[in-house]
């Protein structure tokens, strides 16, 4: 299995409001995958609590091979889903490990 991981930071200059307002959007989109995308094997995005951290979200996906996981990164659906940070975000970090 692989353990696909991605932190994202949105720009600073968003309100609140706008933040949790796009933040529930792309967890909406991306949790709802699985449903057209059958080898997600486990996904959901988290929103970050600890003010004192730089990131806001964390995306937790596993999949069976890291092919799976490219599959993913270009299926026209997850494609869809990103692009509602398209605008707002400032920073993305990935990490991809088997487990």
């Amino acid at each position: 299995m692989v353990k696909h991981i991605v932190l994202f930071k949105l720009k600073e200059e968003l309100g609140q409001a706008e933040k949790q307002d796009v933040m529930n959007r792309f967890k909406a989109a991306i949790e709802a995958l699985p449903a057209r995308i059958p080898f997600i094997r486990h996904i959901f995005v988290g929103f970050n609590m600890n003010p004192d951290e730089q990131w806001d979200m964390c995306l937790d996906s596993a999949f069976d091979t890291l092919e799976d996981v490219r599959a993913y990164s270009t299926h026209p659906d997850h494609l869809a889903a990103s692009a509602l940070l398209k605008d707002y975000k400032q920073d993305r970090a990935c990490t991809d490990y088997e487990f």
